[in-house]
């Protein structure tokens, strides 16, 4: 059951993040929402960089969509776990770059302990 829940919770984080990285294509102003302060969703040059960025969410949802359908949960688990760093590194960036403490815990600290439980939950399956 609980391996259940945690397949179903993993493959939310994959649609999650290819849809974070899909709307960077077609709205770079919500890159606003991730929490650093001033951040020129204007410039033509931040656009470049945040298409590179979406780019990369859009992957790394895929891989997870990809390991949800073809490989074990332990896999899983063990591909989650090493995701983990990426919000903890957004969270890092975000307080680095004084930003609000609610991106920092709320958005990107939140995001990381779900997706370590996740982690936690598969691998001991």
């Amino acid at each position: 059951m609980l391996t259940t829940i945690a397949t179903a919770l993993a493959g939310l984080i994959g649609v999650g993040i290819i849809l974070i990285g899909a709307r960077s294509f077609w709205a770079p102003q919500a890159a606003a929402g991730f929490g650093i302060p001033g951040t020129p969703t204007e410039d033509r040059t931040f656009q470049a960089w945040l298409t590179v960025k979406a780019v990369r969410d859009i992957a790394s949802g895929l891989f997870i969509l990809i390991l949800l359908a073809g490989a074990t949960p332990h896999l899983l688990g063990w591909f989650m776990l090493a995701a983990t760093g990426i919000p903890v590194g957004d969270a890092l960036i975000v307080l680095r770059s004084n930003g609000p403490k609610a991106a920092v815990y709320g958005i990107h600290g939140a995001t990381a302990l779900v997706m370590l439980v996740i982690s936690v939950l598969l691998l001991v399956a």
